[in-house]
């Protein structure tokens, strides 16, 4: 009889603690930009990070920008908790009051024992956000469908006679004004400096207008790649790692132009009013950590923001990484400057769609 209350205190305590577990855990909601990059964030962040501390990740999708973020906080309906942004975005939205402050100084070492200031690249952790990745964007074509006349530089994509058909391009200003002064003689070095003059804005419009009319337009991350694969579009301009997707999970035969990429940092930030905030800064130390980011770079090439993430990459890897290894010109976005003059040119940009 002793035995079997002992056997039933047992039960008890255990199922006791089994609720207080329940109650006790939490679920956060991460926002990012789906598709293979978003896939591989689950599993290599998502999944870990809910196995090491019980923690449920819910993962969303959007396609960028302040708008959801800003209307959540501002209402006080906040849904998200930590969001991927763009360096842009991350500034911004941290000048707004959008995002909670980060504490740098509890960021772990790297597996190395770099303390992290010195791990993370340049201008990968700032006020707010802490940086994840970089990737490219790139011009990208279907080498079947083009054939022994491949193009090789950014202009080609701009040449509609020795290369005809349709031009695959995001609806947006950023990166499309920056390449488009590249592809008209401009100095990568000056590129800024021209397109912070009403006359450089112009030109960068003027050489947009060369193919305005055979623009296809997208908005998200999986649409590029679809545009390649119809032959709907001869190139596009695409995130790096959906070609390496394509090509390596779906058999495709994509090939890139390195020449005129503008890489960009994607950066963790927890939404200011978040009811999970404790939760959701620890996801955002946990997933910028070393292995997190070298692991990632085995589902996406995107470079990792940490030197000790960099140094574990797979050698078959590095070739698809972005940046300066590539021939062709190239830089990182110049996220201040587009933090002070994207809705200048979002209108500007609105205006010139409607003619």
């Amino acid at each position: 009889m002793k035995f079997q209350i002992r056997k039933l205190s047992i039960l008890a305590a255990a199922i006791g603690t089994m609720l207080a577990l329940s109650v006790d855990a939490q679920t956060i909601t991460v926002t990012s930009w789906g598709g293979a990059y978003g896939k591989s964030q689950q599993e290599v962040m998502h999944k870990p990070f809910t196995a090491k501390t019980g923690t449920k990740v819910l993962s969303e999708d959007y396609n960028g920008g302040l708008a959801e973020i800003r209307a959540q906080v501002q209402t006080g309906n906040v849904k998200w908790d930590v969001v991927d942004v763009e360096l842009a975005e991350a500034l911004r939205g941290c000048d707004e009051g959008l995002f909670e402050k980060i504490d740098a100084s509890k960021l772990p070492k790297g597996d190395d024992g770099t303390d992290a200031k010195a791990d993370f690249l340049p201008g990968m952790v700032n006020a707010c956000a802490v940086a994840s990745i970089s990737y490219a964007n790139v011009v990208a074509y279907d080498k079947a469908k083009m054939g022994a006349n491949a193009p090789a530089k950014l202009e080609d994509y701009y040449d509609l006679k020795k290369f005809p058909g349709k031009r695959g391009m995001k609806k947006e200003p950023n990166v499309n004004l920056e390449q488009a002064l590249m592809a008209d003689g401009v100095a990568p070095a000056d590129v800024y400096k021209v397109l912070s003059t009403p006359a450089g804005v112009e030109r960068a419009f003027k050489k947009l207008d060369t193919i305005k009319s055979q623009i296809v337009w997208w908005s998200t991350g999986a649409q590029p790649v679809q545009l390649l694969a119809s032959g709907e579009v001869a190139m596009t301009t695409v995130y790096h790692g959906r070609i390496y997707d394509a090509d390596m999970k779906d058999g495709k035969n994509f090939a890139v132009v390195w020449d005129g990429q503008i890489t960009v940092p994607d950066l963790f930030v927890v939404v200011k009013g978040s009811k999970n905030t404790k939760a959701a800064m620890d996801f955002v130390t946990f997933a910028t950590g070393t292995k997190p980011l070298a692991e990632q770079t085995k589902y996406i090439p995107y470079a990792p923001a940490r030197k000790s993430s960099l140094a574990l990459v797979e050698d078959k890897t590095k070739p698809w990484l972005p940046g300066s290894a590539h021939a062709g010109r190239g830089f990182q976005t110049d996220a201040g400057w587009w933090s002070d003059h994207a809705d200048e040119l979002n209108q500007k940009f609105a205006a010139w769609l409607s003619k």
